[in-house]
């Protein structure tokens, strides 16, 4: 989940002048575009002005609340009408990976060892309402999106683990005072220093996150400010019907000498809401619809049409984008708190039926390491190798003995029901496990409130004995932090919202972790996540099933479209626009 001050990412982003205006899907030098452009190049570069731009997705959002979300694609999204501290290049590829200035005029000071970073925001941005944006409101802004949990659950919590006095401070709905958390300092209107109990290397990438993107007190109504959120970004909301749609308009506030990133091609920015994904799929192909603001790509049976096609297959983009899917085993139901009876479901699961299930190689490769190729601090290896990745049922029946399971027993597996490949990959595991003896039967929960209400509430999975969960995790950020903490820190877990799904709670994993992030020396810091990987696998907490490739389809409508590593392989939303 991060472009150089004024630089050329609007240069870039606008290289060469193609045909865009009359619906040509072209690369930056007018030329049709092919298969993975956008993840090399801007497909149909354009600052024509106009049209609408039309989003739609299968479910809902967890939130449009810029404090109260945990999805990549809200990440991305989140940034039209909010804008953190910094941010990521509008870049294809990798060099999407580039952490710019946003609302704040460079990167972070960093004084202290690391512990303590200052930030000047720019002067002159304005909310929707004409009023200034102030350092006071950013500050307002972290606090409530990390210290209210009972109201707002989402997002992670790096904050409140990392703020000096974080773990006492009640939040600002409880806190009366206007003086807040004492760590995070706002000298001047223009200013806001944050105070660290510890050196935090990656703190530049933290602070891309939407939960630095400024709130205005006076304005926030908590769990409702998703229904009047104010704009800090080039736009606003015009209407929101909560599980239908919504729509933005340009903020006529906003303005161009405070905002090197944002070019406001569109007049208009449409989000559908609870639609089929083989709707979407069609809609796409059409050109009614934009982009699937899940990014999840197209489904199975439009995949099989779109690789049999080389006309269709030139409108594909196919990446990884730092992404694993995962089963995370819950170390807290029986008998899963036994290490052996975990390992018995490493070596069960069939990774090649699991593969199949979600599409074949074109959705991912097979998977042995909790950190993907792709994410800095990868090392290869298999802790729970089977011949040809289909398992190995003597190994896992061998396992279920040494945890007095040899006769097998029942459990829950969880996965969300609007993401069909995520349930027929939790189906290949229930066939898998039934071979050792292991019966699983499947929950489906949607995934708007999947981390709310259902597998990301601890005290609901061991209620329900899930004993499995289906999961799907991207890097906050490009290192091995910012893709490990928040899955197996213990200090992560949290009663909503929970992405530890394992509950996974060791102490060494949680020392190399909070020592690696103070460390300096990159070199030892990417060991440290290494060595993390290994032992999270050597605890069998996370069956890693493959290293998602995400496959796009390009809207033949789209402009500037460019597919963004640091957005899981979606495509950056910040200047796309239509020619419709």
């Amino acid at each position: 989940m991060a472009a150089l001050a004024a630089i050329s990412s609007a240069s870039l982003l606008l290289a060469g002048c193609s045909k865009a205006e009359d619906g040509n899907d072209t690369d930056g030098n007018g030329t049709k575009a092919a298969a993975n452009a956008a993840t090399t190049g801007v497909v149909n570069a354009s600052d024509k002005k106009g049209g609408t731009v039309t989003y739609a997705m299968s479910d809902v959002p967890d939130s449009f609340d810029p404090g109260n979300t945990y999805y990549a694609y809200m990440y991305n999204f989140s940034r039209l009408y909010a804008r953190p501290l910094l941010t990521f290049k509008p870049a294809p590829g990798e060099k999407g990976n580039e952490i710019v200035p946003d609302l704040a005029e460079s990167k972070g000071e960093s004084s202290d060892g690391g512990k303590t970073w200052t930030y000047k925001i720019r002067q002159g941005v304005k909310y929707e309402d004409g009023t200034e944006v102030t350092s006071a409101d950013v500050k307002y802004a972290v606090e409530r999106s990390n210290f209210a949990r009972d109201v707002l659950s989402l997002g992670p919590n790096y904050f409140a683990q990392f703020l000096d006095g974080g773990d006492k401070y009640k939040g600002p709905y409880k806190d009366k005072s206007d003086k807040g958390l004492a760590s995070i300092e706002t000298p001047d209107k223009y200013t806001v220093v944050f105070k660290l109990k510890q050196a935090f290397t990656d703190f530049d990438y933290l602070v891309t996150a939407p939960q630095t993107a400024p709130v205005p007190k006076a304005k926030d109504t908590g769990v409702d400010y998703t229904k009047k959120i104010v704009s800090s970004g080039s736009y606003k909301f015009q209407s929101y019907e909560e599980g239908k749609s919504v729509t933005l308009v340009r903020n006529p506030e906003w303005s161009a000498k405070t905002d090197p990133l944002r070019k406001q091609y569109p007049d208009k920015i449409v989000v559908n809401l609870k639609v089929s994904q083989a709707t979407i799929d069609k809609d796409l192909m059409a050109g009614t619809t934009t982009v699937d603001l899940a990014g999840r790509g197209v489904d199975t049976q439009t995949q099989a049409q779109l690789l049999n096609s080389k006309d269709e297959k030139a409108n594909t983009d196919n990446t990884y984008g730092g992404r694993l899917v995962y089963a995370a085993i819950n170390t807290k139901v029986k008998p899963f708190d036994n290490v052996e009876c975990r390992k018995a479901v490493q070596y069960a699961i069939d990774k090649v039926a699991v593969q199949t299930a979600q599409g074949g190689p074109v959705r991912g490769d097979i998977a042995s390491t909790v950190l993907p190729p792709d994410v800095i601090g990868y090392e290869k290896f298999d802790s729970y190798a089977t011949d040809g990745n289909k398992g190995d049922a003597a190994k896992a029946q061998e396992h279920l003995k040494a945890c007095g399971q040899e006769k097998g027993f029942k459990t829950y597996i969880s996965a969300r029901s609007d993401r069909q490949q995520e349930v027929d990959a939790a189906t290949a595991i229930i066939d898998s496990l039934k071979k050792v003896g292991i019966n699983a039967e499947m929950k489906q929960y949607p995934s708007g409130k999947y981390f709310t209400d259902y597998a990301g509430v601890p005290k609901f999975t061991e209620k329900q004995n899930i004993g499995i969960i289906m999961m799907q995790w991207g890097a906050d950020w490009p290192t091995g932090y910012g893709f490990l903490n928040q899955i197996l820190n213990g200090k992560a877990i949290s009663e909503s919202g929970n992405t530890n799904l394992s509950q996974f709670d060791n102490d060494e994993v949680n020392k190399l972790l909070d020592e690696a992030i103070q460390n300096p020396d990159e070199a030892a810091r990417n060991a440290a996540y290494a060595e993390v990987d290994k032992k999270t696998m050597d605890e069998a907490v996370i069956v890693p099933l493959t290293y998602f490739k995400v496959l796009l389809y390009r809207s033949p409508n789209a402009t500037n479209v460019v597919s963004s590593a640091a957005w899981s392989g979606q495509y950056d939303a910040l200047n796309l626009g239509s020619t419709k």
